[in-house]
């Protein structure tokens, strides 16, 4: 082979080889661009789902605002947004629904721990004191802090105390099997009335 043949060759090799890390090039860019598109375009549709989502849940607190008063502009007692007063040793608390519905589960849980208690020193032979409870006297079992821990105490011991009674006595004068206190014992004690 002469050398001239070889250089053309050569020169052709090198042309191929631009020609071919030039394809590649722009290959990369343009999956660049395509990629830097695509990532653009799901920011933009989580952008759009978000406000979606906000624009909902402003909806909703704007029905719940409403439904709340009445065309007078006065507020509606429909049962979402009840507020009650609870009179406890001759003071009143005002709480809402939720925290009404905790104080009765206060008197229910004291109500079931006590009859528990109760029954357990019976069983043991043991002189009948609720007041020697740690439960009893931390008050505490089944606490949740949306409503005052001394409200739920006072409560709680209030359940605690007539299920103990019914549970060391084996009766029913204040519940129903060790489960739930009665509906009329739960009204004297907890006293919730609407406002």
């Amino acid at each position: 082979m002469k050398f001239t043949d070889i250089k053309k060759i050569a020169v052709t090799s090198v042309f191929g080889l631009v020609a071919l890390l030039g394809t590649s090039v722009a290959a990369n860019a343009q999956w660049g661009q395509n990629e830097q598109e695509r990532v653009y375009q799901q920011q933009q549709r989580d952008a759009e789902r978000i406000a979606e989502q906000q624009r909902a849940r402003q909806d909703q607190i704007n029905q719940q605002n409403n439904a709340r008063y009445n065309n007078n502009g006065r507020y509606n007692n429909n049962g979402r947004g009840n507020r009650y007063r609870v009179n406890r040793n001759g003071r009143y608390y005002n709480t809402d629904q939720r925290g009404a519905e905790l104080l009765r589960q206060a008197v229910n849980a004291g109500y079931q721990q006590g009859y528990q208690a109760g029954l357990n020193d019976r069983n043991r032979r043991r002189r009948a004191s609720w007041t020697t409870n740690r439960m009893y006297n931390s008050g505490t079992y089944g606490y949740q802090t949306y409503v005052d821990r001394s409200q739920y105490q006072y409560y709680f011991q209030q359940g605690f105390q007539r299920g103990y009674q019914d549970g060391f006595n084996t009766r029913n004068q204040y519940g129903s099997n060790g489960t739930n206190i009665l509906g009329s014992i739960l009204g004297q004690i907890l006293n919730v009335q609407t406002y």
